[in-house]
């Protein structure tokens, strides 16, 4: 039997809402940008985003030059840019960069 491109088309919708779900991502006051075990969180840095990926929520509370400071699974940590990522409840969080209107971080399933 012929692959037809409705069947294509089905199984292409099919696969791009599997891997929304396994990603897990939502955002308020954030955007966000997510795979399968990893996300990038872009932060407004004039609000307090909240973000719930991978299973845990995120809130960004505050920036002092290239000192982030976040609370991440109900753990407040503060990190700086080019610091190596810490685990906070089961997942590496790094800060990716910080400019004056945004702080930009990735959060990943933890490496063992």
């Amino acid at each position: 039997m012929p692959v037809t491109t409705t069947k294509v088309g089905r199984l292409a919708a099919a696969l791009a809402l599997g891997a929304a779900l396994l990603a897990g991502c939502s955002s308020e006051g954030a955007s966000t940008s997510c795979g399968v075990d990893r996300c990038r969180v872009t932060f407004d840095r004039g609000a307090n985003g909240s973000v719930s990926v991978l299973g845990v929520d995120a809130t960004f509370v505050g920036a002092d030059g290239d000192q982030v400071t976040l609370e991440v699974a109900g753990e407040r940590v503060s990190l700086t840019v080019g610091q190596p990522a810490v685990q906070v409840g089961g997942l590496d969080v790094a800060v990716a960069s910080v400019t004056d209107t945004e702080v930009a971080v990735q959060i990943s399933r933890a490496s063992s």
